[in-house]
This record gives structure tokens, sequence and C-alpha cells, in this order.
């Protein structure tokens, strides 16, 4: 009996390890589980709270005021290419502005087009008598012009304005919005206007990633510090750019920024590193963008500026896409892998209820971001139960932008290459 009990003993002492090692690996499943989907709810409270805390206390267009237009010039300056789709509208929404000003004029400046872009544009301003388009004519070969550089370039050469503002094709303004930029710079004494437009959504790719886009670039944007002219943080949106002209002769404007993707970080930086006073604002009730027609095009503007807009930093390009991805895919993801492991292992129901519970939660702060966006900035609630899959095309866009990037293959702009 002595050596029967010996033995018993002995077996039971080579089984404890391994029932310790199988009783762990039961309970790291679960955690492990219950862990990614407490992150994903954080990492969305940790969202909206900054996204409301940044919006309450960064600086906005002013309303719009009664006083006559000022005595200065401006000339808008549209550089377009390939812009068939969007010419139109945008001049026409440019032209039924009120006067910002005592003169001024609007210059697209077609760039090569192979489109209806020179047509429509002229169908739009022909009947204006301060509307004019010229050809940028084409690029020197043994110089690297990359995006709208080398167009922005050649408009500023017929004109001789008091103020430059550059806008993209894609974008729609306000009647207002001409009168309230240049009043206000003129008021703060600003060399450099920038506004942040409200992005605008109309393809079923757009509505997926640009809401999170939307999100993200809200509360990355160093908008209290680029106001701060003892700060060295510096940003503008390419899309509304309001130069004082002599500052904008002075950096060397876009010209001395030929082979820059990113050139309004760029022109931002060069404005803040020569002494000149920068304001980036948000436009949100004044400007609307419209980036993208479909997801080619959302796909091809995502992968070239991903990783630039990330500092060219691997490991930000790479972990902005991973927290996307955990973020807004993987509450999708939870909530019915808790139901299948509900079934598959209900000794751990608790863990699958308490899993299913904070699944649930994360799809409703994503609901809850999505009806903050609407309140403030009158975005519609249009698919936001696609966000799931945004995230993931986020979660691509991450290491294709830096390998496109790096290698130069497929890294281009409406067909033509960056490197």
């Amino acid at each position: 009996m002595a050596d029967g009990g010996s033995c018993s003993n002995r077996r039971l002492r080579r089984l404890t390890p391994d029932l310790c090692l199988a009783l762990t690996l039961a309970l790291l499943e679960p955690l492990l589980f219950l862990a990614a989907a407490l992150t994903a709810s954080a990492g969305l409270l940790i969202l909206q709270l900054g996204l409301k805390r940044v919006f309450a206390v960064a600086p906005r267009l002013k309303r719009g005021q009664s006083d006559p237009a000022p005595d200065t010039s401006l000339t808008v300056v549209i550089p377009a290419f390939n812009e068939a789709h969007n010419i139109e509208a945008c001049v026409g929404s440019v032209l039924a502005s009120s006067p910002p000003c005592r003169d001024w004029s609007v210059l697209v400046v077609d760039d090569d087009s192979t489109d209806t872009t020179v047509e429509n544009a002229i169908a739009a301003g022909s009947s204006a008598p301060h509307f004019r388009l010229i050809q940028a004519g084409p690029r020197p070969d043994n110089e690297r012009w990359v995006g709208k550089n080398w167009a922005c370039s050649k408009a500023v050469e017929q004109v001789c304005s008091e103020w430059l503002l550059f806008i993209d094709a894609d974008v729609r303004l306000k009647p207002d919005a001409l009168q309230r930029a240049l009043t206000q710079a003129l008021d703060e004494d600003a060399d450099l206007l920038s506004l942040a437009p409200r992005l605008s959504c109309g393809c079923l790719a757009e509505w997926m990633v640009q809401p999170i886009m939307a999100s993200l670039l809200g509360l990355g944007f160093p908008i209290l510090e680029t106001n701060d002219p003892a700060s060295p943080v510096a940003f503008a949106a390419g899309p509304f750019m309001l130069f004082r002209a002599s500052t904008y002769a002075q950096i060397g404007g876009h010209r001395e920024l030929a082979g820059e993707v990113v050139e309004d970080l760029a022109l931002a930086r060069a404005i803040k590193a020569g002494g000149h006073r920068l304001r980036y604002l948000l436009g949100l009730d004044a400007v609307d963008l419209r980036m993208y027609t479909d997801l080619a095009a959302l796909w091809e503007g995502w992968t070239k500026n991903w990783f630039l807009g990330l500092d060219r930093d691997p490991v930000k390009a790479l972990g902005a896409a991973l927290v996307v991805v955990l973020m807004f895919t993987l509450p999708w993801l939870l909530l019915p892998a808790s139901l299948v492991l509900l079934w598959l292992q209900p000794l751990l129901s608790l863990a699958w209820w308490w899993l299913m519970a904070l699944a649930v939660l994360a799809i409703v702060q994503q609901l809850m971001l999505r009806l903050w966006t609407r309140s403030n900035f009158d975005v519609p609630l249009s698919y936001w139960w696609l966000m799931g899959v945004g995230g993931l095309l986020v979660g691509a866009i991450g290491p294709v932008s830096i390998w496109r990037t790096r290698t130069g293959r497929g890294w281009t702009w409406k067909g033509r290459a960056l490197n």
C-alpha cells in the first residue's frame, strides 16, 4: 500500500505542472480577448475626449461681419490636372463669393490635363470678367517637379496682387469664405492663413475611411502649437492657403519646394522658420473638401500621404495603422467571436459575456463618435456601421504607403510618378 501511495504521489507531482500549464493556457485565451476589447474601448474613449478638447480650444475662422471689403487685392489660384469632374463646381463656388476686397480675380492653371478640365473651367467662368485660365506648360525635363508645385509657380508669374490664395479643385467655398478669411488675415497680421476644411464624402469608400481619417487628423493636428509664434511646430492645410504675396515671394514659394510631395507642410515650416506669422484655423463652416471619387483614388491618395504625414517613420506609420485596426475593426470581429466562444466553451461563459459587452461598448462608442461629428460638423451617419471595414483599409494603407514611398513603385498621384 505504501508503494502504491508513493507511486500516486509521484504521478500527481508529475501531473501538477502539466495541470498548471493547461489551466494557465485556458485562462490566457479569455484574458487576451478581454484585454484587446478593453484596449479598443479605451482607445476610442481617448479619441473622443481628445477631439472634444482639441475642438473646444482650437482657433476658428470668425463669423462674417458687415464691415466693407478691405482696400487690397487678391488672386485665387486653382491648379488643376484632370479635374473635369471637379473644376466647374469649384470655380462656380469661388465666383459666387461675396467680394472679398476691392480688386480680386480667379486664375485657373491647367497643368497639362488630358480630359475636359479646360472646357469645363471655361464654361464655369467665361461670363465673369475677373476669371482667367492659363496653361502651365510642360515641366522642365532636367528638374524634379511634383504635385501642383509647377502649376502654382507658373500662376504666380502671371499675377501681382497683394494676397494669394491657393485652393484645390476639389474644394467648395461658402459665399462668405473669402471675405472672412481675408479680413481675419489682415486683422491678425498673418503671412499665411490656412483653413482646415470639412471633409465631405460621396462614395462608399469615402464613407468607410474618411470619417476615421478626419478623427485622426483632428486629434493629431498640432493646432495650438502651430498658432504659437514661440513654437517651431508648423502645419497648414493645402486645400486652402492664403499668403501675403510679399512673404510668399520672400520664402521662395512653390518654386523653392518643387520636389516636395507634401508642399503645404513645407511651406508652413518655411513661413515659421523665416519668422513670419502663421495662422491655422478651423474653417469647417466655410470650406468643404471632397478628396476622392472612388476607392482607387482614395487608395492612391492615402498611400501617397500616410508615411510622409507621419514623418517617414516606419514605427509611427505601422503603429498608427495597427491602432486604427484595433479601435475600429477588432470590436466588429470580437462580437461574433464572443457568440461562437460562448457556444464552444460554456465553462468560460462569464468571460465571453464580458467580451461581448466590451465589443458592443466599443461599437456604440464608434456610433457616438459619428453622432458627435454629425452634431458639430453636419456630417451624416451614412454607413457608420462599415467603420470596421474602413479600419481594415486604413490598416492596409500603412504598410503599403511605406513600401511605395521607399521604393517609388506605384507612388503616384493621378497617375504621375512622384519619385
